[in-house]
């Protein structure tokens, strides 16, 4: 048996919580708050203590999809990206920049957010981004 903890940081809040995975062969039993964290010493809330559950459930996609008819097939990383990105450009070209809204996450770090409206500014061309917790 291989068990470990491994510590990380919670995924559904920006606030930055950190707390360890309880792993045990690979798969993820729980999590225990990291006591020696400034932010949420030691303590986590109800949706970080849960915060594994949809790791390992059979329903996770684990590679891309793409539409082909009725139905889709699994793409390679390289194919399906390439595709949005043809399709972005199709897009843009033909409605312009401004066809292009983009939408973050507080789920998502300061520099995740960061990131994204860098390339809906410097790549999709268009200003219009907003942040969920603006709401």
């Amino acid at each position: 048996m291989d068990y470990k903890n491994v510590l990380t940081t919670c995924i559904y809040c920006g606030t930055g919580c950190n707390y360890y995975l309880e792993v045990l062969d690979g798969e993820i039993l729980g999590v225990t708050p990291c006591q020696e964290h400034p932010i949420n010493q030691g303590q986590v809330c109800i949706k970080g203590w849960n915060s594994h559950a949809f790791v390992q459930h059979p329903d996770r996609l684990h590679v891309p999809l793409i539409r082909d008819g009725d139905g889709f097939r699994e793409a390679s990383w390289d194919e399906a990206l390439g595709l949005v990105a043809e399709r972005f450009q199709a897009i843009k070209a033909e409605h312009g920049p401004d066809a292009f809204g983009v939408l973050t996450s507080a789920k998502c770090t300061n520099e995740e957010n960061y990131l994204v409206q860098r390339l809906a500014r410097a790549v999709l061309g268009t200003n219009s981004v907003d942040h969920c917790a603006r709401l």
